[in-house]
């Protein structure tokens, strides 16, 4: 499989499976904390559905060979957007999740060849839209997670986890002076689903200090 598809069908089965936690979610749930500082349930699953809405935003102006921003508003218009739709009920948190993840996949399934190497302005800078699939894909699978329900990083996909793993330790060593590329031993004793989780700042190690290459 190509690493479009393989991109692409990962992050719908993400969709899916937030969608399905999501389903079960009680008002008094959606304003409990969730896994990350200050935000609550809400903040994570809003933030879910608006950063859909920004993969649409950059899809639709690849198709036209046009590069756009994933948040226009930049960083104000990022929180602004959360912090609005945080307090919603959960049906409203679930539906904004379910619409935005299947206008992005109808998008997707629009996209011709030629739109998948357009570009658009992140956070992270100007990226393809293939790589921006996987992207989307690691978005919506760890920030499942971070919502603190029944779902944590050992549910990962493990086909993720794989990708996700490559992809960080490539990071990890680019960021290490030459011949200090390998993970810690301490690392590689523990299993790809935990190291990954380490790298991206989602869980300790015993006997190492924070991965530090996810901001």
């Amino acid at each position: 499989m190509n690493p479009i598809d393989r991109d692409r069908a990962g992050a719908t089965r993400a969709h899916a499976a937030v969608v399905a936690t999501l389903q079960l979610l009680t008002d008094e749930q959606a304003r409990q904390p969730s896994r990350l500082p200050g935000w609550s349930v809400g903040h994570v699953a809003t933030h879910i559905a608006r950063n859909a809405e920004g993969h649409v935003r950059m899809c639709d102006a690849a198709m036209r060979a046009e590069v756009a921003e994933m948040y226009p508003g930049g960083q104000e218009q990022r929180t602004g957007d959360i912090e609005a739709g945080s307090g919603r009920t959960a049906a409203e948190l679930l539906a904004d999740v379910a619409a935005t993840a299947g206008k992005l996949e109808t998008t997707w399934a629009a996209m011709p060849e030629r739109a998948w190497s357009g570009r658009g302005i992140t956070f992270a800078g100007e990226l393809t839209m293939s790589d921006l699939l996987f992207i989307r894909w690691r978005e919506t699978t760890v920030h499942h997670a971070d919502l603190g329900l029944d779902f944590g990083w050992t549910d990962w996909d493990r086909e993720y986890v794989r990708a996700e793993l490559a992809r960080l330790t490539m990071l990890w060593a680019s960021r290490k002076p030459m011949g200090l590329t390998e993970l810690p031993p301490e690392a590689m004793r523990v299993s790809d689903h935990h190291r990954v989780a380490w790298l991206l700042g989602r869980t300790e190690i015993e006997g190492l200090g924070p991965a530090g290459i996810i901001a």
